[in-house]
């Protein structure tokens, strides 16, 4: 059966990383990456006279959901073609609403037949700041800045629904706050594959 994979997680724990070498190791795999359509936000912030802030009212109220209803429109299109495709990207308010994966795993099944994968990157809070640190990337200038604020927004721990057989096909804990987490994971994810 077809899967839709997505490399879910809060920003900086590895997903790309991960994601890429997913795909690099997988047969058969489309990869697509949320953070590609960041330059054609960057030109709707412009138009909109804005500063460039993914942490912004602006970009909450007119970028985040079309970003993410773009990126599945084109996993879903791609599903017609690969048997499995891989979306990184954070998902972090859809991974937490019932209803949201409910039809998601529906629409797969019933337009698709496929199955959704979530693969969960669990990574230390330190280890994300530290990435972020290292990456130097204008995405993160906001939350590094306002370091205290931003992470007392972010909840590292399983949303619930992922838990839920009607929501999820299949769970994935992705280890990754070390080396030795990361490769055995990666080996263990590759079998279940």
């Amino acid at each position: 059966m077809k899967k839709l994979i997505l490399v879910v997680s809060p920003p900086a724990c590895g997903k790309t990383f991960i994601s890429k070498k997913i795909a690099e190791t997988a047969d058969h795999m489309v990869y697509l990456d949320k953070d590609t359509l960041i330059p054609l936000s960057k030109i709707i912030f412009e138009v909109g006279k804005q500063e460039y802030n993914r942490s912004s009212d602006f970009f909450e109220e007119y970028i985040r959901n079309p970003e993410y209803d773009v990126i599945l429109d084109l996993a879903y299109d791609a599903l017609r073609y690969e048997d499995y495709v891989l979306v990184n990207a954070p998902f972090t308010r859809e991974i937490h609403s019932e209803d949201y994966l409910k039809d998601m795993k529906k629409k797969l099944h019933d337009k698709y037949n496929a199955e959704l994968v979530i693969v969960w990157v669990k990574t230390s809070p330190e280890t994300c700041h530290q990435r972020m640190i290292d990456r130097n990337s204008d995405r993160d200038t906001w939350k590094l800045e306002h370091w205290d604020e931003y992470i007392a927004g972010i909840d590292f721990t399983i949303p619930d629904p992922l838990y839920n057989k009607d929501c999820v096909d299949e769970l994935f804990i992705f280890n990754n706050s070390s080396e030795n987490e990361y490769k055995e994971s990666m080996q263990d994810f590759m079998k279940e594959l």
